[in-house]
């Protein structure tokens, strides 16, 4: 883990690579954070079980196929006051604005906006945003 604030809880086993930075007031309940890509959690940020986050990929348009040696590194930004729930895949370059709650389950696979809640592989909304 590159940097974390004050008040870190961590419940169960969790792994972060090494391009992970962690907020304030952070509780983590089993976390896994695959490949070499960056990773930033805001303050007050709460965790499910089972949440995998993949910050890189491998490069499907290389030299080879399916693909080459080289991967593709992504940049992944989890803001102020999120919830994510148990089971949850976060995948590549995603941005999860302030105050979301992700529905155990989700797979994550596009920006999750302020204050809004997703469900699902479709990723529809549950409740308005604000």
């Amino acid at each position: 883990m590159k940097k974390y604030g004050s008040r870190l809880i961590v419940n169960f086993p969790c792994k972060f690579n090494k391009n992970t930075e962690v907020g304030d007031n952070c509780n983590f309940n089993g976390i896994k954070v695959f490949g070499g890509g960056s990773l930033k959690i805001g303050d007050n940020f709460h965790s499910g079980k089972n949440i995998e986050i993949y910050t890189d990929s491998h490069n499907y348009e290389g030299d080879s196929l399916p693909y080459d040696s080289t991967n593709i590194y992504y940049s992944c930004e989890i803001g102020n006051n999120v919830w994510i729930g148990s089971g949850v895949k976060i995948l590549g370059n995603v941005r999860i604005e302030e105050g979301a709650i992700i529905q155990a389950g989700s797979v994550v696979v596009n920006d999750i906006h302020f204050v809004g809640l997703r469900e699902g592989t479709q990723q529809k909304y549950l409740s308005i945003e604000i």
